[in-house]
């Protein structure tokens, strides 16, 4: 059977999210799949066998299992009774901001499919106990939706991955450096203060004291992400805020944040949302009036 694309809807435009709670208490199986979210899967009750290409977990009542972005995964539950579980999919990219940015290098799996760090949950149980209660504490906040709580689920998931991050002894994970971090600072800082014009690449290998071909290599392994995209990925980030909190036209945005093509500004947007500007200035505003 061929490997399937699964489209995750997200309850909340605000948040690249989705949970929620299932039961089974048939022999179900389901096939090869995949989608870009990170996947977390919590058992409450029963029993669950989930599959990747390399590894295979039987998940009883407490056991947590991660599948990676785009990670092909299958899982079965058998006719033994009641089978009850929790579900979080959520788009890793949107929860990593200008501060935390260097860290999504850790979990972009260039080294190895995130699912290779789920031995941290037998090695370390208490690690498995604090991210059972966050998945638990994201779905009381989805479901309750109380003032702020997109603030509350965005921090829960930063906890998540922090708990991951520190949890993985065997390094599974590409390798921690400070320096990298620091060095790259003066580049960062850049970024951010010339984000409404041309970012001049020249000036930023001055600044990190590198040659433009050491800079591009350095700049790829130390944060997960193209130098390019880096600062695409900032400037869209700029461009959602604008839409929900000013008056601009699309034009007038594009120019705002150094993007005076529109047709690149589309492209760019749409690559990280799945739609246009207005299409999500429209999704967004009417969430905040309901």
């Amino acid at each position: 059977m061929e490997a399937y694309n699964e489209k995750v809807d997200y309850e909340n435009p605000l948040l690249s999210l989705k949970i929620f709670q299932t039961k089974r208490e048939d022999d179900l199986f389901i096939g090869w799949h995949y989608h870009r979210e990170v996947e977390l899967l919590l058992i409450d009750q029963g029993e669950l066998d989930v599959y990747t290409e390399d590894d295979y977990y039987h998940l009883e009542p407490g056991d947590i299992v991660v599948i990676g972005s785009s990670q092909l995964h299958r899982d079965r539950s058998m006719a033994s009774g009641l089978l009850e579980y929790y579900v979080l999919q959520f788009d890793l990219d949107q929860f990593f901001d200008h501060s935390t940015m260097p860290y999504i290098r850790f979990f972009t799996e260039t080294k190895n499919p995130l699912s290779k760090i789920n031995y941290i949950f037998s090695e370390k149980p208490e690690v498995k106990r604090e991210i059972a209660r966050c998945i638990k504490d994201i779905f009381h906040e989805a479901k309750t939706k109380s003032a702020g709580y997109e603030l509350a689920v965005n921090i829960l998931i930063k906890t998540i991955l922090l708990h991951l991050l520190r949890g993985d002894s065997r390094h599974t994970l590409a390798e921690h450096d400070d320096f990298d971090r620091a060095r790259l600072k003066p580049v960062f800082d850049y970024v951010e203060a010339n984000l409404t014009g041309r970012i001049h690449v020249d000036q930023v290998c001055r600044l990190a004291n590198m040659s433009y071909y050491y800079f591009v290599k350095f700049f790829k392994k130390a944060v997960g992400l193209s130098f390019t995209e880096y600062v695409n990925y900032r400037k869209i980030k700029w461009a959602e805020r604008i839409l929900l909190t000013e008056d601009r036209s699309i034009s007038e945005i594009g120019d705002v944040i150094g993007i005076p093509n529109m047709a690149h500004f589309y492209k760019m947007f749409k690559k990280y949302n799945d739609c246009s500007p207005k299409e999500y200035q429209k999704k967004m505003l009417a969430w905040n009036r309901q």
